[in-house]
């Protein structure tokens, strides 16, 4: 008997995002054929060997209208013809695609928003693009039956907007179990000096890593590593040369989640710093911070709600209030020189990871698939 096929779309070129991959894998348990869409990009890195059937497709244009266009245009005949019994789409630039072809074909489609997506600050300063976007999830959401989310605080933005049940699936890593980790050496880290990680695939504008950056000026013997990419990257490395801080604050690009676990897994604090400037970063819940947790390294993070009260409901480090470099650095120090707080943060982290994890997660995706119909 043949498994039930699946189709999974997603925006980005595949091969950073841990969340959709757990979600194919979980769908890949549970008996789908499951086929990833994405894109290839000029500098996409081949994709690792994966349980389930992956399509990157090769557009035109990288970035802007066109881009968008262009990719919804691919999507849509994609999807037109390959035949599936399941559809899921990742975020309101997959949604308008999977919606129509839903309609068309009478097969179920779900929807996993990865966050507040009208709200994110790239089109809170493009009004007119914000516009359009803001269209097409007027168009397709009301017509949605089943919708997760990464947090409670999104889920309620949304059922107060559209009024239908948004459920919530968190991005928690998975149990973290590693055989060997490369030390410090092998990774190109300094050994002798104290670690604080920044880390993840979205390493943009406002997620604090301008203030994580002046902070350095002002902490000794302490080296900050950044791991992974955004669009504010570039300006950054150039920032940190203009103010002379080489030797203090290091870049590592894009790595796989292995890799950025054992990073992670050296730094003596992990930084989650969005700062509270739109609706998307307030609600925000960043994977990162599970993966701190799960590496066993505390958190020191901004107060935005849903991160802030996960670090105090399982005591994981500090939550700030002032951003100036002297505060945060002063508030750090502090915490580093602390080695008895230190070991405390870090039996918290590891005590909180066997309650807060992917394979409990996915006991939610059961209960939700298990009513698609």
């Amino acid at each position: 008997m043949s498994r039930p096929k699946a189709i999974v779309s997603v925006i980005n070129d595949l091969s950073t995002d841990q969340r959709v991959h757990k979600v194919c894998t979980f769908l890949t348990d549970q008996g789908y054929e499951v086929l990833l869409v994405g894109r290839k990009k000029r500098d996409s890195v081949p994709l690792n060997l994966r349980s389930y059937s992956t399509k990157r497709m090769v557009l035109l244009f990288e970035k802007g209208a066109l881009f968008y266009a262009f990719f919804n245009l691919r999507l849509f005949f994609f999807l037109l013809f390959r035949k599936s019994q399941l559809l899921l789409s990742n975020d309101l630039d997959t949604l308008l695609p999977n919606t129509i072809i839903a309609r068309l074909k009478g097969i179920p489609l779900v929807y996993d928003s990865h966050e507040y997506f009208t709200e994110v600050p790239e089109l809170l300063s493009r009004p007119k693009v914000r516009r359009i976007w803001e269209r097409i999830e007027q168009y397709t959401f009301p017509k949605l039956k089943t919708v997760y989310t990464v947090n409670r605080s999104i889920a309620d933005k949304y059922e107060q907007k559209y009024h239908i049940p948004v459920q919530v699936v968190r991005n928690v890593s998975p149990l973290w179990k590693p055989t060997s980790v490369p030390t410090k050496h092998e990774l190109g880290i300094p050994e002798n000096k104290r670690l604080l990680i920044m880390q993840g695939a979205g390493l943009n504008i406002d997620r604090g890593i301008e203030e994580a950056i002046a902070m350095m000026h002002h902490l000794n013997d302490t080296v900050l590593i950044l791991v992974g990419d955004g669009d504010i990257i570039p300006a950054m490395k150039r920032r940190v040369e203009v103010e002379q801080l080489t030797d203090k604050v290091l870049f590592f690009g894009k790595r796989p989640y292995s890799q950025l676990m054992e990073f992670t897994f050296h730094a003596d604090l992990g930084l989650s710093l969005d700062q509270p400037t739109n609706p998307n970063y307030e609600f925000s819940l960043p994977n990162k911070v599970f993966d701190y947790m799960h590496a066993g390294t505390p958190i020191v993070c901004s107060n935005v709600v849903e991160v802030a009260n996960l670090v105090q409901q399982h005591d994981l480090g500090l939550v700030l209030t002032d951003y100036t470099p002297e505060h945060m650095a002063e508030r750090i120090g502090n915490l580093l020189s602390d080695t008895e707080r230190m070991h405390q943060l870090k039996r918290n982290c590891e005590k909180a990871a066997l309650v807060e994890n992917w394979e409990k997660e996915t006991e939610i995706l059961q209960r939700i698939y298990a009513d698609v119909h």
